[in-house]
């Protein structure tokens, strides 16, 4: 498994790249960072959906909670972040913990929480939780095991979190 993580790794670090395409995976890796843009989503949809907006409050805070979660978890794996020889990572990180991937735990709670509000939304945020998980070790901040892990246990944690019913009651 480790020799198939680190061969993925190698993969995404070389394949693919442009400076566009840097640009592009760093930008919407900054706007993962402390689950900016779930946050952002969350609170576009309680302002324009005021029928819910106690669901969109609560969509707006699962991932920065499941960050919190999250860096719970680094510190009992204590995974170190990979270090390619010749590849560099493309960014920085607040920590120097790699498993399980942050963004990937942020970027699947708050889809998962939000396809539960709004179904028809589905495509758009797990398409997005995708890229954005993606991102993380094409920029050489990840293992992809990294962001297996995280994105499961974002899934989970956005199944298990309570919603209000409708009109906040």
């Amino acid at each position: 498994m480790k020799n198939l993580d680190l061969s993925l790794l190698r993969t995404m670090r070389t394949r693919w790249h442009t400076p566009f395409l840097e640009r592009v995976a760093m930008l919407l890796s900054k706007a993962g960072e402390n689950a900016y843009i779930w946050f952002a989503i969350g609170v576009i949809g309680a302002i324009v959906d005021p029928d819910r907006r106690w669901q969109w409050v609560v969509a707006a805070l699962t991932g920065p909670v499941a960050i919190v979660l999250n860096f719970g978890i680094k510190l009992i794996f204590k995974r170190p972040r990979p270090q390619l020889e010749g590849l560099p990572p493309l960014g920085g990180a607040p920590s120097s913990l790699s498993f399980p991937s942050a963004h990937a735990t942020a970027s699947f709670a708050s889809a998962t929480v939000v396809t539960r509000i709004a179904p028809e939304l589905a495509p758009a945020v797990f398409g997005l939780a995708t890229l954005m998980a993606l991102t993380r070790p094409y920029l050489g901040m990840h293992y992809p095991s990294d962001i297996v892990a995280g994105a499961g246990l974002g899934a989970v944690l956005g199944l298990i979190v309570p919603l209000p019913d409708a009109g906040g009651t």
